[in-house]
């Protein structure tokens, strides 16, 4: 069993009983209520990322046994896949199956042909994605919010979404190149004008309960 299998084995479980009674429990987790508000995407979009990945990952894990470890990241409809295929025709067909995933807006496949990453690598990667986040927190380095911005990192590599602008992106892009132990950075934002970061960053009007 893989080292994201064991991670999202109490999700699956969870989810057996049918996918649109999981959502709501995820997207209510402890600590989800701040970060959903200050998030650029609707409530709305936020659930539909969230069923996109499990999903994803639904597809993936049923169609695959220990030959992937592949992690699903979605933002917006964008997903990129990262982690590891036994072979070149095992990486194509998980991208199929993300791309044929309802409401998938556009698919990065960045899954390398290996196997496996180690347990110690995941945990670098744990550390350089919080280490990140640290510092995109941090008013007086970065002058933008870490809720805007999604990290995932592999590898050492670290792949970026959000939606931005070209300023925005250009300083997040070079706080995580600046951070110790990173070795390359994937630009992956979704590019916004000044005018609709302003529109997208008001605070809401509806409550989150009553989002369907």
């Amino acid at each position: 069993m893989t080292r994201r299998t064991l991670a999202t084995l109490a999700l699956t479980a969870a989810c057996v009983a049918g996918l649109p009674a999981c959502v709501p429990l995820i997207a209510t987790g402890v600590g989800t209520g701040v970060a959903s508000t200050l998030d650029r995407r609707t409530y709305g979009t936020q659930l539909m990322d969230q069923e996109i990945e499990i999903r994803v990952m639904r597809g993936i894990n049923a169609r695959f046994d220990n030959q992937v470890d592949i992690s699903t990241t979605a933002y917006n409809g964008w997903v990129v896949l990262s982690g590891q295929a036994s072979s070149e025709a095992f990486r194509a067909e998980a991208e199929k199956i993300a791309l044929d995933t309802p409401n998938v807006r556009k698919v990065f496949n960045e899954v390398t042909v290996g196997w496996p990453a180690s347990f110690s690598s995941g945990a670098n990667d744990r550390l350089i994605t919080s280490k990140i986040k640290t510092r995109l927190f941090d008013p007086e380095l970065s002058g933008i919010s870490g809720h805007h911005v999604k990290i995932v990192t592999e590898a050492g590599t670290v792949f970026m979404l959000g939606m931005l602008t070209e300023a925005e992106s250009r300083i997040a892009i070079d706080i995580a190149r600046t951070t110790t132990g990173v070795q390359k950075v994937v630009n992956l934002f979704e590019i916004i004008s000044e005018e609709d970061a302003r529109r997208l960053t008001q605070p809401p009007t509806s409550n989150p309960s009553s989002v369907r």
